[in-house]
């Protein structure tokens, strides 16, 4: 099987793709991309993500982008990895990656650019989140009383919502909560979290040098 061509910036979502894909113990050829018309922005990448944002993969001609979608794609093409769901895991598996995705996200952004939400039940309901603090006190709920999203077991879920709580508790835009914290100390254990957070930093400390 070809090796995934893995378009990132350190300084990016791409941080959490690349947990992914040490998870998942493939190889991958990773392509730094500078921000602007010279990276991201450039007509090359653009054919790949006409969205010009990283991350993205390229695997047998296949590109993927959005971190949730890569993740879910990487735990179901290796599924001998055995990062995808169960059947009984299979609702908590889909739910939260998405709710991290959709709400959550929302969430976080709407606080952080300063929008505020009326507190008003009917107006809060045609937004995908209602509020900020509902959102975070049901993924509070969830994760207490559990190791991981599925339960005891670590799947590719964890990826993509432990990069949520990690990357929202180190910026202030996640509570550190209890549930939250916990959690976070469980995630950052793990060979493959190290591995790639050990990877992007050494890329961080080469731009900052102008390397």
């Amino acid at each position: 099987m070809s090796k995934i061509v893995f378009y990132t910036n350190p300084m990016s979502r791409g941080q959490i793709a690349r947990w992914m894909l040490e998870e998942a113990g493939v190889d991958y050829n990773e392509q730094i991309l500078a921000y602007g018309p010279a990276g991201m922005a450039g007509e090359t990448y653009r054919k790949i993500n006409p969205m010009a944002k990283v991350p993205a993969i390229v695997h047998d001609g296949r590109v993927v982008t959005e971190a949730a979608a890569i993740g879910l794609y990487l735990a179901d093409v290796f599924a001998d990895r055995r990062l995808g769901p169960t059947d009984d895991e299979r609702a908590a598996y889909y739910r939260w990656v998405l709710f991290s995705a959709g709400p959550l996200e929302q969430a976080i952004t709407s606080r952080a650019m300063g929008w505020d939400v009326p507190d008003d039940p009917q107006k809060q309901g045609t937004l995908g989140f209602g509020s900020y603090e509902r959102t975070i006190d049901a993924l509070e709920d969830h994760l207490n009383g559990r190791h991981y999203v599925c339960g005891d077991r670590f799947t590719m879920a964890d990826c993509y919502v432990g990069s949520h709580i990690d990357w929202g508790i180190a910026f202030g835009t996640i509570p550190e909560r209890a549930a939250f914290k916990t959690y976070q100390q469980r995630l950052r254990k793990r060979e493959a979290y190290r591995k790639a957070k050990a990877r992007d930093q050494a890329l961080i400390e080469q731009m900052q040098k102008g390397g």
